[in-house]
Protein backbone atom coordinates (compact mmCIF):
# COMPACT_ATOMS: atom_id res chain seq x y z
CA UNK A 1 0.00 0.00 0.00
CA UNK A 2 2.95 2.31 0.70
CA UNK A 3 4.27 1.90 -2.85
CA UNK A 4 0.82 2.39 -4.36
CA UNK A 5 0.37 5.60 -2.40
CA UNK A 6 3.87 6.83 -3.26
CA UNK A 7 3.49 6.08 -6.95
CA UNK A 8 0.12 7.74 -7.30
CA UNK A 9 1.10 10.84 -5.32
CA UNK A 10 4.23 11.25 -7.45
CA UNK A 11 2.24 10.83 -10.68
CA UNK A 12 -0.23 13.42 -9.45
CA UNK A 13 2.59 15.84 -8.68
CA UNK A 14 4.12 15.23 -12.11
CA UNK A 15 0.97 16.63 -13.69
CA UNK A 16 2.22 20.02 -12.45
CA UNK A 17 5.38 19.80 -14.58
CA UNK A 18 3.80 20.86 -17.93
CA UNK A 19 2.24 23.94 -16.36
CA UNK A 20 5.51 24.88 -14.69
CA UNK A 21 7.53 24.37 -17.90
CA UNK A 22 5.08 26.24 -20.13
CA UNK A 23 4.97 29.18 -17.74
CA UNK A 24 8.77 29.35 -17.52
CA UNK A 25 8.93 29.19 -21.33
CA UNK A 26 6.42 32.08 -21.41
CA UNK A 27 3.94 30.04 -23.43
CA UNK A 28 1.28 30.58 -20.77
CA UNK A 29 0.80 33.24 -18.15
CA UNK A 30 -0.54 33.28 -14.61
CA UNK A 31 -3.14 35.69 -16.01
CA UNK A 32 -4.78 32.64 -17.61
CA UNK A 33 -5.36 30.92 -14.27
CA UNK A 34 -8.75 32.46 -13.61
CA UNK A 35 -10.18 30.98 -16.82
CA UNK A 36 -8.68 27.56 -16.17
CA UNK A 37 -9.93 27.65 -12.58
CA UNK A 38 -13.49 28.36 -13.74
CA UNK A 39 -13.38 25.32 -16.05
CA UNK A 40 -11.96 23.22 -13.22
CA UNK A 41 -14.44 24.29 -10.55
CA UNK A 42 -17.64 24.65 -12.58
CA UNK A 43 -17.31 21.79 -15.08
CA UNK A 44 -14.68 19.20 -14.15
CA UNK A 45 -15.34 19.17 -10.40
CA UNK A 46 -19.09 18.47 -10.57
CA UNK A 47 -18.53 15.82 -13.27
CA UNK A 48 -15.98 14.11 -11.01
CA UNK A 49 -18.50 13.99 -8.16
CA UNK A 50 -21.37 12.79 -10.38
CA UNK A 51 -19.18 10.11 -11.97
CA UNK A 52 -18.16 8.70 -8.57
CA UNK A 53 -21.83 8.16 -7.67
CA UNK A 54 -22.82 6.79 -11.10
CA UNK A 55 -20.24 4.01 -10.67
CA UNK A 56 -21.80 2.88 -7.39
CA UNK A 57 -24.52 0.26 -6.96
CA UNK A 58 -27.13 1.67 -4.61
CA UNK A 59 -27.67 0.35 -1.10
CA UNK A 60 -29.26 2.03 1.91
CA UNK A 61 -26.44 1.00 4.30
CA UNK A 62 -23.86 2.64 2.00
CA UNK A 63 -25.96 5.79 1.78
CA UNK A 64 -26.13 5.81 5.57
CA UNK A 65 -22.35 5.47 5.77
CA UNK A 66 -21.98 8.47 3.47
CA UNK A 67 -24.23 10.49 5.77
CA UNK A 68 -22.17 9.40 8.78
CA UNK A 69 -18.96 10.28 6.92
CA UNK A 70 -20.36 13.75 6.25
CA UNK A 71 -21.21 14.28 9.93
CA UNK A 72 -17.88 12.98 11.23
CA UNK A 73 -15.74 15.01 8.82
CA UNK A 74 -17.79 18.12 9.55
CA UNK A 75 -17.33 17.66 13.31
CA UNK A 76 -13.60 16.82 13.06
CA UNK A 77 -12.83 19.89 10.97
CA UNK A 78 -14.91 22.11 13.26
CA UNK A 79 -13.26 20.78 16.41
CA UNK A 80 -9.75 21.14 15.01
CA UNK A 81 -10.39 24.71 13.86
CA UNK A 82 -11.89 25.43 17.28
CA UNK A 83 -8.82 24.05 19.07
CA UNK A 84 -6.54 26.10 16.83
CA UNK A 85 -8.58 29.20 17.62
CA UNK A 86 -8.32 28.57 21.37
CA UNK A 87 -4.54 28.17 21.10
CA UNK A 88 -3.97 31.18 18.83
CA UNK A 89 -6.80 33.53 19.79
CA UNK A 90 -4.46 36.04 21.43
CA UNK A 91 -2.62 36.34 18.11
CA UNK A 92 -5.71 36.61 15.92
CA UNK A 93 -5.11 40.29 15.28
CA UNK A 94 -2.34 39.04 12.98
CA UNK A 95 -3.99 37.65 9.83
CA UNK A 96 -1.12 35.17 9.39
CA UNK A 97 -2.44 33.15 12.32
CA UNK A 98 -5.97 33.27 10.96
CA UNK A 99 -4.71 31.80 7.68
CA UNK A 100 -2.76 29.20 9.66
CA UNK A 101 -5.90 28.21 11.58
CA UNK A 102 -8.05 27.35 8.59
CA UNK A 103 -5.10 26.07 6.56
CA UNK A 104 -4.46 23.44 9.23
CA UNK A 105 -7.83 21.75 8.64
CA UNK A 106 -9.09 22.47 5.14
CA UNK A 107 -7.59 20.21 2.48
CA UNK A 108 -7.73 19.52 -1.23
CA UNK A 109 -9.85 16.42 -0.64
CA UNK A 110 -11.59 16.56 -4.01
CA UNK A 111 -9.14 17.44 -6.78
CA UNK A 112 -6.16 15.79 -5.04
CA UNK A 113 -7.66 13.38 -2.50
CA UNK A 114 -10.23 11.60 -4.67
CA UNK A 115 -7.83 10.09 -7.26
CA UNK A 116 -5.36 9.12 -4.53
CA UNK A 117 -7.96 7.29 -2.46
CA UNK A 118 -9.35 5.64 -5.59
CA UNK A 119 -5.90 4.21 -6.32
CA UNK A 120 -5.18 3.12 -2.75
CA UNK A 121 -8.62 1.53 -2.22
CA UNK A 122 -9.54 0.24 -5.71
CA UNK A 123 -11.94 -2.38 -4.31
CA UNK A 124 -13.94 0.21 -2.33
CA UNK A 125 -15.82 2.39 -4.85
CA UNK A 126 -17.64 4.06 -1.95
CA UNK A 127 -14.33 5.69 -0.95
CA UNK A 128 -14.56 8.14 -3.87
CA UNK A 129 -18.07 9.06 -2.74
CA UNK A 130 -16.70 9.66 0.76
CA UNK A 131 -14.40 12.20 -0.86
CA UNK A 132 -17.38 13.98 -2.41
CA UNK A 133 -19.29 14.27 0.87
CA UNK A 134 -16.07 15.39 2.61
CA UNK A 135 -15.81 18.22 0.08
CA UNK A 136 -19.42 19.10 0.84
CA UNK A 137 -18.82 19.27 4.61
CA UNK A 138 -15.72 21.40 4.07
CA UNK A 139 -17.68 23.69 1.77
CA UNK A 140 -20.17 24.44 4.53
CA UNK A 141 -17.35 25.32 6.91
CA UNK A 142 -15.57 27.40 4.27
CA UNK A 143 -18.39 29.91 3.98
CA UNK A 144 -19.31 29.93 7.68
CA UNK A 145 -16.73 28.97 10.30
CA UNK A 146 -13.78 29.44 7.95
CA UNK A 147 -14.83 32.89 6.79
CA UNK A 148 -15.69 34.00 10.32
CA UNK A 149 -12.40 32.63 11.66
CA UNK A 150 -10.44 34.44 8.97
CA UNK A 151 -12.24 37.80 9.25
CA UNK A 152 -13.64 37.85 12.77
CA UNK A 153 -16.80 39.42 11.31
CA UNK A 154 -20.11 37.56 10.95
CA UNK A 155 -21.19 39.75 8.04
CA UNK A 156 -18.86 37.83 5.73
CA UNK A 157 -20.52 34.49 6.54
CA UNK A 158 -22.63 33.42 3.58
CA UNK A 159 -25.36 30.78 3.70
CA UNK A 160 -25.90 31.48 0.01
CA UNK A 161 -22.30 30.45 -0.62
CA UNK A 162 -22.90 27.20 1.26
CA UNK A 163 -25.75 26.07 -0.98
CA UNK A 164 -25.13 27.83 -4.29
CA UNK A 165 -21.79 26.55 -5.53
CA UNK A 166 -20.53 23.88 -7.97
CA UNK A 167 -19.74 21.31 -5.27
CA UNK A 168 -23.23 21.43 -3.81
CA UNK A 169 -24.66 21.23 -7.32
CA UNK A 170 -22.60 18.12 -8.03
CA UNK A 171 -23.70 16.40 -4.80
CA UNK A 172 -27.37 17.40 -5.19
CA UNK A 173 -27.43 15.99 -8.74
CA UNK A 174 -25.37 12.89 -7.93
CA UNK A 175 -27.29 11.54 -4.93
CA UNK A 176 -30.68 11.10 -6.70
CA UNK A 177 -28.85 9.52 -9.66
CA UNK A 178 -27.23 7.12 -7.21
CA UNK A 179 -30.47 6.31 -5.33
CA UNK A 180 -32.40 5.55 -8.53
CA UNK A 181 -29.55 3.59 -10.12
CA UNK A 182 -29.37 5.87 -13.14
CA UNK A 183 -25.79 4.91 -13.95
CA UNK A 184 -26.69 1.23 -14.30
CA UNK A 185 -29.84 2.08 -16.29
CA UNK A 186 -27.83 4.15 -18.76
CA UNK A 187 -25.22 1.41 -19.13
CA UNK A 188 -27.84 -1.29 -19.69
CA UNK A 189 -29.89 0.70 -22.22
CA UNK A 190 -27.21 1.74 -24.68
CA UNK A 191 -26.38 5.14 -23.19
CA UNK A 192 -22.96 4.26 -21.86
CA UNK A 193 -21.54 6.98 -24.12
CA UNK A 194 -23.14 9.54 -21.77
CA UNK A 195 -21.62 8.07 -18.62
CA UNK A 196 -18.28 7.75 -20.44
CA UNK A 197 -18.42 11.44 -21.35
CA UNK A 198 -19.08 12.43 -17.73
CA UNK A 199 -16.27 10.14 -16.59
CA UNK A 200 -13.83 11.60 -19.11
CA UNK A 201 -14.53 15.20 -18.07
CA UNK A 202 -14.32 14.20 -14.41
CA UNK A 203 -10.94 12.57 -14.96
CA UNK A 204 -9.63 15.87 -16.33
CA UNK A 205 -9.99 17.36 -12.84
CA UNK A 206 -6.73 16.25 -11.26
CA UNK A 207 -4.42 16.94 -14.25
CA UNK A 208 -5.98 20.37 -14.78
CA UNK A 209 -5.76 21.19 -11.07
CA UNK A 210 -2.08 20.27 -11.01
CA UNK A 211 -1.29 22.11 -14.25
CA UNK A 212 -2.76 25.24 -12.63
CA UNK A 213 -0.61 24.55 -9.58
CA UNK A 214 2.47 24.20 -11.80
CA UNK A 215 1.79 27.56 -13.45
CA UNK A 216 1.33 29.18 -10.04
CA UNK A 217 4.53 27.54 -8.77
CA UNK A 218 6.48 28.99 -11.71
CA UNK A 219 5.56 32.51 -10.60
CA UNK A 220 6.68 32.05 -6.98
CA UNK A 221 10.05 33.03 -5.54
CA UNK A 222 11.54 29.78 -4.25
CA UNK A 223 13.51 31.61 -1.59
CA UNK A 224 10.29 33.06 -0.16
CA UNK A 225 8.45 29.75 -0.58
CA UNK A 226 10.94 27.81 1.55
CA UNK A 227 12.02 30.51 4.01
CA UNK A 228 8.83 31.33 5.95
CA UNK A 229 8.51 29.37 9.23
CA UNK A 230 4.72 29.72 9.35
CA UNK A 231 4.42 27.91 6.02
CA UNK A 232 6.21 24.90 7.52
CA UNK A 233 4.01 25.05 10.61
CA UNK A 234 0.88 25.07 8.43
CA UNK A 235 2.21 22.08 6.47
CA UNK A 236 3.06 20.20 9.67
CA UNK A 237 -0.41 20.71 11.07
CA UNK A 238 -2.24 19.91 7.83
CA UNK A 239 -0.16 16.98 6.61
CA UNK A 240 0.61 15.21 9.90
CA UNK A 241 -1.19 16.52 13.00
CA UNK A 242 -4.67 16.88 11.50
CA UNK A 243 -4.81 13.45 9.77
CA UNK A 244 -3.50 11.71 12.90
CA UNK A 245 -6.08 13.57 15.00
CA UNK A 246 -8.86 12.47 12.62
CA UNK A 247 -7.71 8.86 12.46
CA UNK A 248 -7.37 8.60 16.24
CA UNK A 249 -10.89 10.03 16.63
CA UNK A 250 -12.43 7.18 14.59
CA UNK A 251 -9.92 4.39 15.28
CA UNK A 252 -11.86 2.78 18.14
CA UNK A 253 -15.31 3.24 16.57
CA UNK A 254 -17.12 0.23 15.03
CA UNK A 255 -16.54 1.36 11.45
CA UNK A 256 -15.29 -0.43 8.34
CA UNK A 257 -11.65 -0.41 7.27
CA UNK A 258 -12.56 1.58 4.14
CA UNK A 259 -14.30 4.20 6.27
CA UNK A 260 -11.34 4.68 8.64
CA UNK A 261 -8.78 4.53 5.83
CA UNK A 262 -10.74 7.16 3.89
CA UNK A 263 -10.76 9.45 6.92
CA UNK A 264 -6.98 9.17 7.24
CA UNK A 265 -6.11 9.50 3.54
CA UNK A 266 -8.50 12.34 2.74
CA UNK A 267 -7.62 14.33 5.85
CA UNK A 268 -3.94 14.07 4.85
CA UNK A 269 -4.55 15.91 1.55
CA UNK A 270 -2.57 19.16 1.14
CA UNK A 271 -4.01 22.58 1.93
CA UNK A 272 -7.04 23.51 -0.14
CA UNK A 273 -6.77 26.27 -2.72
CA UNK A 274 -9.92 27.78 -1.20
CA UNK A 275 -7.65 29.07 1.58
CA UNK A 276 -5.95 31.30 -0.96
CA UNK A 277 -9.33 32.42 -2.27
CA UNK A 278 -10.50 33.38 1.22
CA UNK A 279 -7.25 35.20 1.93
CA UNK A 280 -7.56 37.16 -1.30
CA UNK A 281 -11.17 38.10 -0.54
CA UNK A 282 -10.88 38.98 3.13
CA UNK A 283 -7.55 38.92 4.86
CA UNK A 284 -4.60 39.90 2.79
CA UNK A 285 -1.58 37.69 3.56
CA UNK A 286 -2.13 35.96 0.24
CA UNK A 287 1.52 34.99 -0.01
CA UNK A 288 1.34 32.82 3.11
CA UNK A 289 -1.85 31.19 1.85
CA UNK A 290 -0.44 30.55 -1.63
CA UNK A 291 2.85 29.22 -0.29
CA UNK A 292 1.04 26.94 2.17
CA UNK A 293 -0.97 25.42 -0.68
CA UNK A 294 2.11 24.99 -2.88
CA UNK A 295 4.51 23.66 -0.27
CA UNK A 296 1.99 21.28 1.33
CA UNK A 297 1.26 19.85 -2.12
CA UNK A 298 4.96 19.30 -2.77
CA UNK A 299 5.54 17.77 0.66
CA UNK A 300 2.59 15.40 0.64
CA UNK A 301 4.46 12.96 -1.63
CA UNK A 302 6.41 12.10 1.55
CA UNK A 303 3.69 12.37 4.19
CA UNK A 304 0.79 10.51 2.53
CA UNK A 305 2.74 7.28 1.81
CA UNK A 306 4.14 7.33 5.36
CA UNK A 307 0.72 7.82 6.92
CA UNK A 308 -0.69 4.94 4.85
CA UNK A 309 1.74 2.64 6.69
CA UNK A 310 -0.33 2.90 9.88
CA UNK A 311 -3.42 1.41 8.23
Amino acid sequence: MFLIALGNVLITLLYAAPGFALCKAKKVSADHLSTLSVVLVYICGPCMIINSFLKMEFSWPTLGEMGLFFVITFVLQSVFIGVMWLILRKKFDDCRYRVLTIGAAMGNVGFFGMPIISAILPDCPEATCYSAVYVFSMNILTFTVGTFCLTGDKKYMSLKGVFINPTTFGVVVAIPLYIFGVGELLENNGFSILTSAIELVGKMTTPLCMIILGIRLATVSFSRLFMRPLVYLTCLLKLIVFPLFCYLAVYFLPLTFAFKASILILSSAPCASVILNLAEMHAGETELAANSVLLSTLMCFITIPLLVLIL
